[in-house]
């Protein structure tokens, strides 16, 4: 019988999700949306203070939150960090890797450090510690999958040849998880932001000019919020993506059309 009501239709109530860079901005918002929409959440981020402090915040709703302050550049560590998760809640059905950094550098300016640092946070923790939550779906026969991009894979943009060669990336490394996963009915999907206003860009956008410039390229113009994800997020952690596989969907304000 087909299930006609939304609640339903983007239900992730009782369901785990484990949600990377997770303390605060993007990551921290999208916690207490799954959070109040009834999923288990598991919450990764380097600061355990920070963590803790979301983790009291989330401890009325009813579901349950624990936390694990975790550098996901431990590479060696990521698979032991995978097996605990699953330890501790018994099946993982949701991992959104949100973990991200940018660090805004003309191409002549950038050295190998800030090279390295943006791939291994971006790119490359995010290709090993899906791989390992993965074995943890592969044994249900059913996940979900959402990797955090942004429009700068598709578009280029001043200062940010790293961040966007990591994005780029992403929505490669999505349609080859998709591809090889699809047969464990595993579903793997991307979002791509535009600038959303958090912690981290409220810097930028006291240049006024800076802030005009990105603006005027945003056909709808207005800068992102971090609630604007919300309904991908749901979308792509629910039933209601069944169907969706390899994708990325763009939360962007219309300027990838250009």
């Amino acid at each position: 019988m087909i299930n006609y009501k939304a609640e339903n239709i983007f239900s992730v109530e009782g369901k785990t999700a484990v949600i990377t860079g997770a303390s605060k901005g993007i990551g921290k918002e999208i916690a207490k949306l799954m959070n109040e929409n009834g999923a288990n959440t598991a919450l990764i981020a380097r600061s355990k203070t920070q963590l803790q402090k979301l983790k009291d915040e989330l401890s009325n709703t009813g579901s349950r939150v624990e936390i694990y302050p975790f550098d996901l550049t431990n590479f060696d560590e990521l698979e032991s960090l995978a097996n605990k998760i699953n330890d501790d809640f018994g099946q993982i059905d949701i991992l959104i890797n949100n973990a991200g950094i940018n660090i805004p550098k003309p191409i002549e300016e950038v050295s190998v450090d800030d090279w390295d640092i943006q791939n291994n946070i971006n790119l490359k923790s995010t290709y090993f510690f899906t791989k390992y939550i993965g074995e943890k779906m592969k044994k249900l026969n059913k996940g979900k999958i959402i990797n955090i991009s942004s429009q700068m894979a598709f578009v280029g943009y001043f200062d940010r040849s790293v961040y966007s060669t990591t994005k780029g990336g992403i929505t490669q490394l999505t349609k080859a998880f998709s591809i090889e996963w699809s047969k464990f009915n595993i579903n793997v999907n991307a979002i791509a932001p535009t600038f959303i206003e958090t912690e981290l860009t409220q810097t930028w956008f006291k240049n006024q000019e800076f802030k005009k410039e990105i603006i005027d390229k945003i056909p709808l113009g207005k800068l992102a919020k971090k609630n604007d994800l919300f309904g991908s997020v749901l979308l792509l952690s629910s039933d209601a993506s069944d169907m969706m596989t390899g994708n990325t969907v763009f939360v962007d304000g219309g300027w990838t059309v250009w």
